[in-house]
């Protein structure tokens, strides 16, 4: 967090800074995921888990192969992978594996996304967390139950939708479906100007195969695998605004639905009652 309040910092006196070095801020104020240290129960889930390394290639960013460091709990035949959302870790998700562990047969499998919780890399990005996913499915195993918060639901759609992944159950939690708008909320937040908004967004385009429109789930987003996808959602969430998740799901009404009252954004990977839920939609699943 230290870093990103220097960032802040610097942006909000950056009126006397040369332009290019404000769109060097800019950038490092939206691809920087801040880190919030471990609690001791966290520490705790962690050391009970089987850690372990996988692969990750960086196109953007260093043009090199990461690491990211993977955490495992029980070995049984069916596989559950957690994908956290921005500014997260896998022990972030301690109630929820809590109570996944008390299930028969499973494996939980969950992963820091590259410049997330403990792995490397000082920058991170969506693409970086679907490679994530890919690689767990690639060289770890084949998932049956893929569940996201967040960024990590996108990041789990567009891993299913550009690889061989087929899993049993898809289950999102609070998703994030417009990045861009994402984007505009954080700058608007520390008063970014439209202009420098505007600059950041074309640099974006150049740095990177798509625009930034193009990462919109209600465009994104197909059936064509079939996969049963239940998704959990509190209205008044206004870091994932219900404007933007209703057209998605009136576009996509194969999706189970339910939303939970009072939940919030983040506090709703703590509800007993959506926890409850997981772990009900899993065992009819699998």
């Amino acid at each position: 967090m230290k870093r990103l309040k220097a960032i802040i910092t610097e942006l909000k006196g950056s009126t006397n800074i040369q332009h290019n070095d404000v769109e060097d801020l800019i950038r490092k104020y939206i691809f920087y995921s801040p880190k919030m240290p471990l609690r001791l129960h966290q520490e705790q889930i962690l050391a009970a888990s089987k850690p372990f390394t996988l692969p990750v290639a960086d196109t953007y960013f260093t043009g090199k192969e990461l690491s990211i460091n993977c955490f495992s709990w029980g070995s049984g035949k069916t596989k559950i992978l957690l994908t956290h959302g921005w500014a997260s870790k896998a022990a972030d998700f301690f109630e929820l594996i809590t109570e996944l562990q008390k299930l028969n047969d499973v494996e939980i499998i969950s992963f820091d996304a590259p410049g997330n919780g403990s792995s490397e890399s000082e920058f991170s990005n969506l693409m970086l967390y679907a490679e994530s996913v890919k690689s767990i499915h690639t060289n770890y195993a084949n998932v049956d139950v893929i569940i996201g918060h967040s960024l990590g639901c996108m990041a789990n759609i567009i891993a299913i939708q550009e690889s061989d992944i087929q899993p049993k159950l898809l289950i999102s939690i609070a998703p994030l479906i417009r990045l861009k708008e994402n984007f505009e909320q954080s700058m608007d937040a520390v008063n970014i100007g439209v202009t420098a908004q505007a600059n950041f967004f074309k640099n974006f385009s150049d740095e990177f195969p798509v625009a930034v429109d193009y990462f919109n789930l209600e465009e994104l987003y197909t059936q064509q695998k079939k996969v049963p996808h239940f998704l959990a959602f509190d209205e008044e969430d206004h870091i994932s605004p219900f404007a933007y998740l209703k057209p998605f799901l009136q576009k996509n009404a194969a999706i189970e639905v339910k939303a939970y009252e009072g939940a919030g954004h983040y506090k709703i990977l703590k509800s007993p009652e959506v926890i409850a839920d997981i772990i009900s939609k899993i065992k009819s699943a699998v």
